[in-house]
């Protein structure tokens, strides 16, 4: 029995339709929607099965795309569980006059494999071989218990009107180019809502353009089906000296029944740039009931999740 390839890369040029609002670069959610098909590919190639999307963790935005530019998105099988593939994507870019490719995003998504039904189906184990192959299995690992606390101190925050930060609220229909091959939303596609909603908040605060520079903690709790309302609440929690903590949750539901139900949930880090997208003071936010205090604590706590998973990776 053939093995099935544990990667695949995808290369296309970026288009100018994919460029941000403001300024020449791609947007961070389109970035997001290649990673995710990617990640796609290569989990159904692995399972040959039908996947969804079930957790995307610690995306980093380490530079931008320019329209026209080159662009490779490789997805890379790491780690297997009973019904899970852990997939390690990077994006990378180059001028096609130069065709010196630079990595300019990274992050470990994870797939599950599902059956006719809809239920978890088992996939073929992977075993790594080389040192390298532990290393990254390795990791994977270790962001399991990671993902867990992450998941934990996510789940345990409340957002009412007592909280008094800035917040922004989008609301359409799920679309028919939105589909998946399952027949639902692309979690790519809820991806960019979520940076977009994002974007929307941290440029109303402050005034000027933003970028994306991180999201983490992407969990994904149940479908999104086509023909139903969708909403997006994107609140900050936190301001540093050039980037602002924005929480976003996206919840959906039939238009029929008003009944709105939670889909996915993730805290994303955007940063203050100028006109010449140059990075620049992000205005303050000083919490000011109990709720923004508690929810400002709890960016901070996800600060230091971040840097423990940055730490693990380095030793």
């Amino acid at each position: 029995m053939t093995t099935p390839p544990r990667s695949i890369t995808l290369r296309f040029l970026a288009a100018p339709t994919e460029v941000a609002t403001l300024g020449g670069a791609v947007q961070g959610g389109r970035i997001l929607e290649w990673i995710d098909k990617a990640a796609y590919a290569c989990a159904v190639g692995w399972s040959g099965s039908y996947c969804v999307t079930a957790y995307v963790g610690n995306i980093k935005f380490t530079r931008s795309i320019e329209s026209g530019h080159l662009v490779e998105v490789e997805a890379r099988l790491v780690h297997t569980g009973r019904s899970s593939m852990h997939i390690q994507c990077t994006v990378s870019s180059a001028d096609p006059r130069t065709g010196q490719f630079t990595e300019a995003s990274n992050c470990l998504i994870i797939f599950v494999a599902v059956d006719d039904s809809g239920k978890p189906t088992t996939v073929p184990p992977w075993k790594p071989v080389t040192a390298a192959d532990h290393a990254e299995s390795e990791e994977a690992v270790m962001r399991i218990g990671l993902r867990a606390d992450i998941e934990e101190a996510m789940s345990k925050q409340s957002y009412t009107d007592a909280g008094t930060a800035p917040e922004s609220l989008t609301r359409f229909l799920a679309a028919p180019t939105d589909v998946n091959w399952g027949g639902k939303t692309h979690g790519g596609t809820v991806m960019r809502w979520i940076d977009e909603a994002a974007y929307l908040c941290g440029t109303s605060w402050n005034g000027t353009p933003c970028v994306s520079v991180y999201a983490g903690g992407v969990r994904f709790y149940r479908p999104i089906q086509i023909g139903h309302v969708v909403e997006v609440d994107a609140r900050l929690l936190h301001t540093g000296a050039q980037t602002m903590h924005i929480s976003v949750h996206v919840r959906s539901g039939d238009p029929r029944t008003r009944e709105m139900n939670l889909t996915t949930h993730c805290l994303t880090v955007v940063a203050a740039v100028d006109d010449d997208g140059a990075t620049t003071a992000a205005r303050q936010w000083v919490p000011q009931s109990d709720e923004d205090r508690k929810l400002e604590a709890h960016a901070r706590e996800l600060i230091a999740l971040r840097d423990r998973a940055r730490i693990g990776a380095l030793a």
